[in-house]
C-alpha cells in the first residue's frame, strides 16, 4: 500500500489519499428491477459509522433512477421518527405521501424516506450530499433524537465519543481504507467491548450516562451545528427548497430515563437533598401540590441539574394549571436527562438559528413541537402523540404530516398549487390507503410492550403506568380481531394494492395480515411479490424461505432462505431460519454451525440461544445445552419456551425439584400450554406429590383431550393405592 503525504488544508480539513479503498460508502446504488433502472439503499452503508455487528440496514428504498417528469420527489432525512419506528410502512412520511397524492391527484408525489435507525448528523450529511445529486424537489430535514447518542455523540455506545469534527471526518476517511477495515475486524481477546454485543436497541447506551453538564456535550452542540450548515448547503446548491423542522419529543408524560448531578455539585450529594426530595415525593403522592413544589424547590436549589427532580415539578406544576413554569421543568429535565435520547431545547435552539441563518437561501422553518403541543389539552407535547420518548403514535404521525402539508401546499410550484380536492384526507382515509388495520395495531401495540419491558425504559418510575397502557389497548384491538373483522381487513389490504400495486410496504402488510389469520399460502404469495419488487433486498426471500419452512416445504425453504443470506451475509434471523431447518432434518452438527454463525450476528439473541440448545441436547451434550437455554432465560426470562425446554432438560438430567420450579415459571407466562401442564404433572409425579399432579394432567387433557400420556397417568395415579398428599 503506497501513502501519499498527508496534507493539512485551512488548520482543519485533513485530507487523506490512501491507495485502495474497501467498503462502499455510498447510501445509494443502482438496481435493475424488472428491466427498468433504479436506486435502492445501500447495506454496507452504515459501516461507515458502526462496527460490522452493529451496522444497520435502513428501511429498503427504492426509487428510479430518472424520475418521471410528472412526479414530485421529496427527501425526507432523519433518524428513527422520521423513519417512522415502530412501524415504518406507518411513518409521517408515508402520512404525507396519500395526504398530498390525494389532494393533487394529477401529480405523483413521490416521499423518499432516507432515515435511519441510530444515526445522527454525521451520517445524515452524506445521506443529503448524496440526495443533492438526485433530481428533489423538496426536502424535509427532521433530525436531533440521536445527537448525543449517536456515532461520535457524547454518550455514544458505537466506539469513539465526541470527536471534534475535523477528526470525526479524518476517522470516516480512515475507516474507508482496507488497512483501517482490516486493524477495525481484529478481535481483541478478554476486552469485552461493545463491537461483541450484538444490537440490542437502546439496552446498548445504558452504561454510557451523561452528567447534564458534561463538557462533551459542547462538542456535540458544535459538530451539530457544522453538520446542519453543511446538510443546507448541499441542498442550497442543488437548488433544493428545504422544510427545517424542530423536533417533537414526548416532554409532558416522559420521565427522564436516568439522573445525575452536575459534575459541579461534586461526588457527595448535600445533606438536606435527600430530606427534601422525601417530603416532596410524600406531598406529590398525597395530592398536597403546593407542599410538594416547595420541597422539589428546595431539593433543586441543592441540585439544580437533577433531571428526575424537574420533571416530578412539573408534574405538580401542571397540577396546579401554571403551564408556563411546568413547559419549562419539562423541558429542563429532558435537556438534564443523563440519557439523552431526546431532541434538547439546546439543539432546537441550533435548528431554529442555522434556519433563520439560510431562510433568505430556500430554507423553510417548521416548528414540529408547536404542531404537536396544539393537539394536547394543556399545549405541551405528550402521550396523545408519542408510544415513548420520541416515536409518534399513529395519531402523532398523521398529525405531523397534516401540519407538513399543510406547509408544502405553500411551497409548491405555480402549476401544482390549484388542489384538486380542497379539503386534506381524514386520518381513517389515509389509514386505508396505507392498508392499516387491526392486526397492523396488534404488531406495533405488542412490540411496544416488549420494547418497554427492557432497559433503559424499565428502570423508569412511570414504566409500568405505560406498561399497562399499552397492553390494555392491545387487549381491546385483539377484541376487534374476528373472523367478520378479517373480511373487511383483506378488503382494505386489496383495495390499497388495487391503488398501488407496486407498492411493496403493502404487500408485506398483507402477508403479515394473511400469517396472523393463518393463510399461510397466501402469505407467502405476497412476500414473493414483495421480492420481485425488492429483489436487491433480504425481506423477500428471507420471509418466503421461513414460511416455506413452517409449512414443511423444506427444500424450498432452503433455496429462499440461502438466497436470504447470500443477499445479507450478516443475516441472523436467516442462519438461524437455516439452522432451524437443518435441526428438524436431523442434521445436528450443521444446524450447529448455522446457529454459531447467527450468533456472530446476534449474540445475545435467546432464540438463537434456545435453538443451540435444542442442537446440542441432540448431540448428547446435555451440560452444554443446560448452560445455553440457561443465559437464554437470563436474557430474556419472559421468554417461555426457553423456560419449558430449560425444564425438560433439567427432568432429564434428574433434576426433577429444578425442572418443576422451570414449568411452574413457564406456566405462569403460558397457562393455556397443554404440554407444559403435562410436563408439570410428571414432575410432580415423581416427586409423590399425586393431588397436585392430577390436577395438572386433568387440565392438559381439558386443553388438548387428544393428549394421550396425560390420560395414562391419570389413570395410573387413580388405579394405585397411594394417599393423596
Amino acid at each position: 500500500m503506497t501513502l501519499v503525504p498527508l496534507v493539512l488544508l485551512g488548520g482543519v480539513e485533513l485530507v487523506l489519499r490512501l491507495a485502495g479503498y474497501g467498503r462502499p460508502t455510498t447510501f445509494f446504488k443502482p438496481a435493475t428491477i424488472n428491466g427498468e433502472a433504479f436506486l435502492v439503499e445501500n447495506d454496507k452503508f452504515g459501516l461507515q459509522f458502526f462496527p460490522p455487528e452493529l451496522a444497520r440496514s435502513p428501511a429498503p428504498v427504492v426509487m428510479r433512477a430518472e424520475k418521471p417528469p410528472d412526479q414530485y420527489r421529496i427527501f425526507l432525512l432523519g433518524e428513527s421518527a422520521a423513519l417512522g419506528d415502530p412501524a415504518p410502512a406507518f411513518g409521517f412520511g408515508r402520512y404525507l405521501e396519500v395526504l398530498l397524492r390525494e389532494r393533487y391527484p394529477e401529480t405523483d408525489f413521490e416521499v423518499v424516506c432516507v432515515a435511519m435507525t441510530a444515526i445522527n448528523s454525521h451520517a445524515i450529511l452524506p445521506i443529503a450530499r448524496e440526495c443533492a445529486r438526485r433530481d428533489g424537489d423538496l426536502w424535509i430535514v427532521y433530525m436531533g433524537n440521536n445527537e448525543m447518542v449517536g456515532p461520535f455523540g457524547a454518550a455514544t455506545a458505537f466506539g469513539a465519543k465526541a470527536l471534534p469534527g475535523w477528526l470525526v471526518r479524518l476517522r470516516l476517511a480512515l475507516g474507508r481504507t482496507r488497512l483501517m477495515q482490516a486493524l477495525e475486524d481484529i478481535r481483541i481477546p478478554g476486552r469485552g467491548n461493545d463491537r461483541t454485543r450484538g444490537w440490542e436497541g437502546m439496552k446498548l447506551f445504558t452504561e454510557h450516562r451523561l452528567a447534564p453538564d458534561d463538557p462533551a456535550r459542547e462538542i456535540v452542540y458544535r459538530n451539530f451545528r457544522a453538520n446542519l450548515e453543511a446538510i443546507l448547503r448541499a441542498g442550497e446548491r442543488a437548488n433544493i427548497p428545504i422544510i427545517l423542522s424542530t423536533v417533537a419529543v414526548n416532554l409532558k408524560d416522559f420521565a427522564p430515563l436516568a439522573s445525575l448531578p452536575a459534575a459541579s455539585d461534586g461526588t457527595n450529594p448535600p445533606p438536606d437533598l435527600l430530606k427534601f426530595t422525601s417530603s416532596a415525593v410524600t406531598a406529590q403522592t398525597a395530592g398536597d401540590w403546593p407542599g410538594a413544589i416547595h420541597f422539589y424547590e428546595r431539593a433543586l436549589a441543592l441540585s439544580s441539574r437533577h433531571a428526575d427532580l424537574h420533571y416530578r415539578l412539573g408534574q405538580c406544576q401542571l397540577a396546579v394549571s401554571n403551564l408556563v413554569a411546568a413547559r419549562s421543568s419539562f423541558s429542563q429535565a429532558c435537556d438534564d436527562d443523563a440519557l439523552p435520547f431526546r431532541t434538547d431545547s439546546r439543539l432546537n435552539a441550533i435548528i431554529e438559528e442555522v434556519g433563520q441563518t439560510h431562510a433568505r437561501r430556500g430554507v423553510h422553518r417548521f416548528d414540529a413541537p408547536a404542531a404537536m403541543a396544539a393537539h394536547s389539552a394543556v399545549e405541551i407535547p405528550g402521550d396523545e402523540s408519542f408510544y415513548e420518548h420520541v416515536h409518534f403514535t399513529f395519531e402523532g404521525n398523521y398529525r405531523l404530516a397534516r401540519a407538513l402539508a399543510d406547509r408544502i401546499a405553500g411551497l409548491l410550484p405555480a402549476h401544482l398549487a390549484q388542489p384538486a380536492v380542497q379539503a386534506w384526507a381524514t386520518q381513517e382515509q389515509c389509514e386505508r390507503a396505507l392498508g392499516l388495520t387491526d392486526w397492523n395495531r396488534r404488531e406495533v401495540y405488542d412490540n411496544m410492550v416488549r420494547r418497554l419491558q427492557q432497559p433503559p425504559f424499565a428502570e423508569q418510575p412511570d414504566n409500568s403506568q405505560r406498561i399497562r397502557f399499552w397492553r390494555a389497548q392491545l387487549g381491546e384491538v385483539r377484541q376487534q380481531l374476528t373472523a367478520t373483522n378479517a373480511v373487511n381487513a383483506r378488503e382494505v389490504y386489496l383495495e390499497a394494492i388495487e391503488r398501488r400495486p407496486d407498492d411493496f410496504r403493502l404487500h408485506g402488510n398483507f402477508a403479515t395480515f394473511l400469517e396472523a389469520i393463518r393463510d399461510l399460502s397466501g402469505a407467502t404469495e405476497q412476500w414473493r411479490r414483495v421480492q420481485s419488487l425488492i429483489p436487491h433486498h433480504h425481506l423477500g426471500p428471507y420471509q418466503v424461505g421461513r414460511l416455506l419452512a413452517e409449512q414443511g416445504q423444506r427444500e424450498g425453504a432452503r433455496e429462499w432462505l440461502n438466497q436470504a443470506v447470500g443477499l445479507r451475509p450478516d443475516l441472523g434471523a436467516g442462519w438461524l431460519e437455516l439452522g432451524t431447518l437443518s435441526l428438524a432434518e436431523g442434521r445436528h452438527e450443521e444446524a450447529l454451525q448455522h446457529f454459531n454463525r447467527a450468533r456472530q450476528f446476534l449474540p445475545q439473541h435467546p432464540p438463537i440461544l434456545l435453538q443451540t440448545a435444542k442442537a446440542l441436547s441432540r448431540l448428547k451434550r446435555p451440560e452444554e445445552a443446560i448452560e445455553q437455554v440457561r443465559a437464554a432465560v437470563r436474557l430474556d426470562p419472559g421468554f417461555w419456551e426457553a423456560r419449558a425446554f430449560l425444564g425438560e432438560e433439567l427432568a432429564f438430567a434428574g433434576q426433577t425439584t429444578e425442572a418443576q420450579k422451570e414449568f411452574e415459571a413457564a406456566l405462569k407466562l403460558r397457562p393455556d400450554s397443554p404440554l407444559l401442564h403435562l410436563n408439570l404433572g410428571v414432575a410432580l409425579f415423581k416427586q409423590g406429590r399425586d393431588a397436585e399432579a392430577i390436577r395438572h394432567f386433568e387440565e392438559a387433557l381439558r386443553l388438548e383431550p387428544r393428549l394421550t400420556p396425560a390420560r395414562q397417568y391419570l389413570e395410573q395415579l387413580r388405579s394405585r393405592s397411594r394417599p393423596a398428599d
